[in-house]
């Protein structure tokens, strides 16, 4: 089963976009307290649209293996092979070996292209939609809501989002081929 990955991280200090305000006026966005962060890892199947999340705090190697584990917990009997860019935590040796040990086969995506990630795309409309322009209460509460958001998304427009549907998706023929996707 071929999967995308990425991370996004959140921050309690919300990404500023664009909102409306009185004509000559700022819009306010109300900002408190410390600029907490967390790290969502992530994949997309494209051919279901079936989402695994998982938040961790940082984005070591350690955390990186984690996700793997978790993936591997998901996907208990299934060959795994996840597209995935060249971060440090995705080639620490630590991660190569657990990877190998939990039957997982890594493939790298091309240095410096996120826009051929699909899952980066699903991250930029979640954040949009949950995080831009307000701040939570606490980082727990942000996590929740963004983790709700892109998991109930219905699978159909998770794959809309991430731009796998499209007639122009790079991978679309190869997917077609060993997914038997429409073309």
């Amino acid at each position: 089963m071929v999967l995308f990955e990425d991370e996004t991280d959140l921050l309690v200090f919300p990404p500023l976009r664009a909102a409306w305000a009185h004509r000559g006026q700022q819009a306010e966005v109300m900002l408190a307290g410390w600029n907490a962060k967390a790290v969502i890892f992530g994949t997309l199947n494209p051919h279901t649209g079936h989402r695994v999340l998982l938040a961790r705090s940082r984005q070591r190697a350690e955390d990186f293996q984690a996700f793997l584990r978790y993936l591997r917990q998901q996907y208990r009997n299934q060959h795994l092979v996840l597209l995935l860019d060249e971060d440090p935590s995705h080639t620490a040796v630590a991660s190569f070996t657990t990877a190998a040990d939990l039957g997982i086969d890594l493939f790298w995506l091309p240095k410096r292209s996120p826009h051929l990630n699909p899952v980066d795309h699903l991250w930029r409309t979640a954040k949009q939609h949950v995080c831009a322009n307000r701040q939570y209460h606490t980082l727990e509460e942000l996590i929740d809501r963004f983790t709700i958001y892109v998991l109930s998304l219905p699978p159909h427009i998770a794959l809309r989002l991430a731009g796998i549907q499209s007639q122009d998706f790079w991978l679309r023929h190869a997917l077609s081929n060993l997914f038997c996707l429409p073309t």
